[in-house]
């Protein structure tokens, strides 16, 4: 039976050449869990080992299995490729004092992270935390650390204003923090903020918000120093039950190409083959889902203006998604 050519964000374009390839080239991820062996994710390391930032920018922040995905992959930096701090995206650990606990164990994480912005407020990234304690315990002279921002923020010629000028402040804070220490930094946060976007569209937006964003400047500022990771998903509950993605939606090809698969890499630096490469260089929409969601207007949740391989240098794709668990 010949399979009916669909499209998606690529209108004319045989959406089965690039599912077909995805699936070849991806490699599946079979742990789910933070404490789980990390074999399936070692695929992503020498693609983002040599870079002084990475990013892991989720589609939306609600979800238990992006966060534990987000969790092993800070793993996975931290233990075999060097990467020392972590970064936060909205919140300061020095305020909260999350800092001083994942160095020295003083304090209640868990009242510490009731203080944080309300994504922060899970029992994942309380996880996370304690990890971050056991990983310094086991390794005193060597710790791994929260990001700080800068007292005085940078001064530029041009000024930007509202949420322009927010992308600048992102970039400019985890670029001060970096030259500061020397470290290799994990920027964990939203897939708006983190994605190479010059400029990017985020919807629904009033007014419609479309400029540079944080990866954009560090791509800029960086070069291949600064990965973008994206932590695509596909269906599941954010609390609010999530459709399989539209087919004008990039995500759509994510979808198609998991199969019985519960997630998978897919490197999008290695140069792919020229009718490949066109169909990743297309533009289109990807999935973004930030504090509010209505699933019968799913099709406003989005982010445009670049392509699936102008916004990351890897995917990270989850199949199905539940909500994130409160703090216990």
């Amino acid at each position: 039976m010949v399979r009916k050519k669909q499209s998606s964000g690529m209108k004319g374009r045989p959406m089965e050449t690039v599912t077909e390839w995805i699936k070849k080239n991806s490699h599946a991820l079979v742990n789910r869990k933070p404490d789980e062996p990390l074999d399936d994710l070692r695929p992503l390391a020498p693609l983002v080992r040599d870079a002084r930032i990475v990013a892991l920018g989720a589609a939306a922040r609600q979800t238990r299995e992006l966060s534990d995905v987000a969790h092993r992959i800070v793993r996975l930096l931290v233990e075999e490729e060097g990467f020392r701090s972590l970064a936060l995206e909205g919140d300061d650990p020095g305020r909260l004092g999350l800092d001083a606990y994942v160095a020295t164990g003083d304090g209640d994480p868990r009242a510490l992270l009731g203080s944080a912005r309300p994504f922060w407020q899970t029992a994942e990234i309380l996880d996370l935390v304690h990890w971050m304690r056991s990983y310094n315990k086991r390794h005193p002279g060597d710790p791994v650390r929260f990001a700080q921002l800068p007292a005085e923020p940078a001064r530029h010629t041009a000024r930007l204003e509202g949420l322009a000028e927010l992308e600048r402040t992102l970039a400019d804070g985890v670029s001060w923090w970096q030259q500061l220490t020397g470290d290799k930094v994990v920027y964990w946060g939203g897939m708006a903020h983190t994605a190479v976007g010059a400029p990017r569209t985020v919807s629904p937006s009033e007014p419609l918000e479309s400029h540079q964003n944080m990866g954009g400047y560090l791509r800029e500022r960086l070069g291949p120093d600064y990965r973008s990771v994206g932590l695509t998903m596909a269906h599941g509950s954010i609390g609010r039950p999530l459709p399989a993605p539209r087919p004008d939606f990039v995500d759509s090809l994510l979808h198609a190409a998991a199969e019985n698969r519960a997630g998978y890499v897919l490197d999008l630096i290695t140069p792919q083959p020229e009718p490949i490469r066109r169909l990743l260089d297309a533009p289109t929409r990807t999935r973004l889902i930030g504090p509010s969601y209505d699933p019968r207007d799913d099709a406003a949740f989005h982010m445009s203006g670049g392509s699936l391989a102008s916004w990351f240098d890897v995917v990270v794709h989850t199949q199905e998604v539940t909500p994130s668990r409160p703090l216990p």
